[in-house]
C-alpha cells in the first residue's frame, strides 16, 4: 500500500552541495519528503526520510533569510526549506511534525480539526496572538510615521507592541512582552522597518525586538511601504504597494521573450489592485507588476511551451500566462 500523500507545493530549498537556493516542487507523504526539479517530473531529485527526523522552525541558520525551517534526519543530514509567507510555512511545519509523530507512535496520519501552532512560551499561540494584534478595532494601530525625512506607512513602534501586550494581559511585565514580541519577529509575523529595527533584527545569535519609540515595525501581510527623498515618478510606483495583501504564493509564469516557465512568488493586493511577482530564491524587490484594473482573467486549457512558434496578436495589453 502506497504512503498517503499529505501536502504538495512549491518551496525554496537550499542545495546541500553547491550552497544555493532553488525553487522545488515538494511532496510530503506519511514517511518522507520528496522534492522535484519540476512539478511534471516523475522521478524525484531526492527523498528525505521522516522516521526519527527532527524539525526546527523558525530556523535562523541562514543569515537574513526568513520563513525557513530545518529538517534533520537520523544520519544528521540537514535540509533547509523556505516558504513564501508565514501561513504557508505554518501549514508545512504542522503537517511534517504530525507525520513524524505518527511514525514514532506507529499510527496512521490523520489531520486534526484543531492543531496548535508553534508557541513561545508553551502556553502562547503566536499565530493566534498575531491575529489579535492585527484586529482593526482592538489591536495595534497602523500609522504613518516619519523619521529622517522618510515616511513609513502602515507602521508602528516597538514600544507600542510591548505596551499592547501588557495592556491586554498577554504578558505580566515588559521583559515577558519583549520576549513575545521577539518571538513574533523571529516567526516573521512582524517585520523591521527602518535602520534601527533592522540593526536589532540581525544583532546577536537571535533576532532582537526593540522596545523603543524610534524602532519601527510592520505586519508581515500589511500594505507597508516607505517613501522619502524620491521623485514624483518613484512615488507613483510606490502607490502600487498601498493595497493590503489579499493572497500570496508560488505559481509558474511564462516569460514574454523566451516563453519558458519559471517559478515565481506572487503577491496580490487590492485598492489599488496589483499583482507583483518575485524570484522566490532572492530578495523582496519585485521582478514586475501587473495592474489589474481593466484586466481580463481567462482560464485556458493549453499554452504553448518555449521553443514553439506562436502567432502574435496585436493587443493593447500584454498577456500573462500563469499556472
Amino acid at each position: 500500500m502506497e504512503p498517503q500523500q499529505i501536502r504538495e507545493g512549491y518551496l525554496v530549498k537550499k542545495r546541500t552541495v553547491l550552497n544555493y537556493w532553488r525553487a522545488m516542487w515538494v511532496v510530503l507523504s506519511e514517511d518522507g519528503l520528496e522534492f522535484y526539479k519540476k512539478k511534471t517530473e516523475r522521478s524525484p531529485k531526492g527523498m528525505i526520510p521522516l522516521k526519527g527526523a527532527t524539525l526546527i522552525s523558525p530556523c535562523q541558520d541562514c543569515g537574513t533569510r526568513t520563513l525557513v525551517f530545518k529538517l534533520t534526519t537520523t544520519s544528521k543530514q540537514e535540509h533547509f526549506f523556505q516558504a513564501s509567507h508565514v501561513e504557508e510555512r505554518e501549514l508545512w511545519v504542522k503537517d511534517i511534525k504530525s507525520a513524524i509523530r505518527c511514525l514514532q507512535g506507529g499510527k496512521k496520519f490523520a489531520r486534526k480539526s484543531t492543531r496548535r501552532s508553534i508557541r513561545l512560551p508553551d502556553t502562547v499561540n503566536l499565530n493566534e496572538l498575531y491575529t489579535q494584534l492585527r484586529d482593526q478595532d482592538d489591536g495595534v494601530k497602523e500609522l504613518k510615521l516619519e523619521q529622517e525625512n522618510r515616511i513609513f506607512n502602515h507602521c508602528f513602534t516597538g514600544c507600542t507592541v510591548v505596551d499592547w501586550l501588557i495592556s491586554k494581559e498577554k504578558a505580566r511585565n515588559r521583559a515577558e512582552a519583549l520576549m513575545l514580541a521577539t518571538g513574533l519577529l523571529n516567526e516573521g509575523f512582524l517585520q523591521p522597518a527602518g535602520e534601527l529595527s533592522k540593526d536589532g533584527a540581525v544583532s546577536g545569535d537571535k533576532s532582537l525586538f526593540l522596545d523603543q519609540t524610534r524602532a519601527f515595525y510592520y505586519f508581515a501581510d500589511s500594505g507597508f511601504f516607505c517613501e522619502g527623498n524620491s521623485s514624483e515618478d518613484e512615488s507613483l510606483v510606490k502607490d502600487e504597494f498601498r493595497g493590503n495583501i489579499v493572497k500570496q504564493g508560488c505559481l509558474l509564469k511564462q516569460g514574454h521573450k523566451r516563453k519558458n516557465w519559471k517559478v515565481r512568488k506572487f503577491i496580490l493586493r487590492n485598492d489599488p489592485a496589483f499583482m507583483h511577482y518575485y524570484d522566490p530564491t532572492k530578495g523582496d524587490e519585485p521582478l514586475g507588476s501587473i495592474h489589474l484594473r481593466g484586466s481580463v482573467v481567462t482560464a485556458v486549457d493549453f499554452v504553448p511551451d518555449g521553443g514553439q512558434k506562436i502567432r502574435r496578436r496585436r493587443r493593447p495589453v500584454r498577456d500573462h500566462h500563469l499556472r
